[in-house]
């Protein structure tokens, strides 16, 4: 039961990213031209959302399935990484015109670039376990 409520999350979640039009290259493509302020609004709203759950979180208001307070693991900081990381994520966006999450909802409207694209990411993210060990940082 557990799984379709995922499912339908998932589902749900799809269907908004393509009503915002989130999905769509043209948004993308005028967001990096600095010609819009629609992506601009809803990253910024990602962010203001997701900041007040991180409290929940760490409150404990918001728990797992199984009663246990969720906590954030800690990061290393590191200004390198993060810069290098947003340029490559940046580049790799404003080229195939798709984020992580929309790719699936692109799928999902058999758009055979966002199969090209998934393919790209899912390699990359192979590599860079394989030389995750050798970066600086």
């Amino acid at each position: 039961m557990k799984h379709i409520k995922l499912l339908i999350l998932g589902i749900l979640f799809g269907i908004i990213l393509s009503k915002a039009e989130i999905i769509s290259w043209y948004r993308i493509y005028e967001m990096f031209k600095f010609q819009s302020f629609h992506m601009y609004g809803i990253i910024g709203s990602a962010v203001v959302i997701s900041f007040f759950l991180m409290q929940l979180f760490k409150e404990g208001i918001i728990r797992d399935e199984d009663g246990n307070k969720i906590e954030p693991g800690e990061k290393e900081k590191g200004f390198k990484r993060t810069l290098f990381g947003g340029i490559i994520f940046g580049l790799g966006w404003a080229l195939s015109g798709a984020c992580a999450a929309p790719l699936f909802a692109l799928l999902g409207f058999s758009f055979l670039p966002a199969l090209v694209v998934l393919l790209g990411a899912v390699l990359g993210a192979f590599v860079y376990g394989l030389v995750s060990k050798k970066l600086p940082n």
